[in-house]
């Protein structure tokens, strides 16, 4: 089904996510609908909203935070680790004003370094992609 996000095609889900990095550990999110799997914070963009927008949108809901800055780290092409569909992942490196609490859909938070723990369940984009450039 074709939302008309930015970018977004029938078949690709494009979302705008966060690399928040603060001493030598990123920041990472569950779901309420998937409280094991752990992904950046972030989310897809309403219809004519920018990504930049929608990340900042989505850190407030989720997270009560802003970004004090934003710059584009990487875009990922994988697989939606929850919706199993074909993902366009477009990160920001963000350093975000206030300190990051579970809101809205977020059931809870964790910081992890380059040695991600056995029992983190981290999203394949993440792990695979992100953490390698972050940390």
């Amino acid at each position: 089904m074709h939302t008309g996000a930015v970018g977004e095609t029938a078949a690709e889900l494009v979302v705008a996510a966060a690399a928040v990095v603060e001493r030598g550990r990123l920041l990472v999110v569950s779901k309420h609908a998937a409280p094991d799997l752990f992904y950046l914070p972030g989310g897809k963009p309403e219809p004519g909203e920018s990504l930049r927008a929608a990340l900042e949108r989505e850190l407030r809901e989720e997270l009560g935070v802003a970004p004090s800055s934003a710059t584009p780290l990487t875009e990922v092409r994988a697989t939606a680790a929850l919706e199993g569909v074909p993902m366009r992942l477009v990160v920001f490196r963000a350093d975000l004003v206030g300190r990051p609490v579970p809101a809205a859909e977020i059931a809870a938070l964790r910081w992890t370094g380059a040695a991600v723990s056995p029992e983190l369940n981290l999203a394949p984009a993440v792990r695979n992609h992100v953490l390698p450039l972050v940390l």
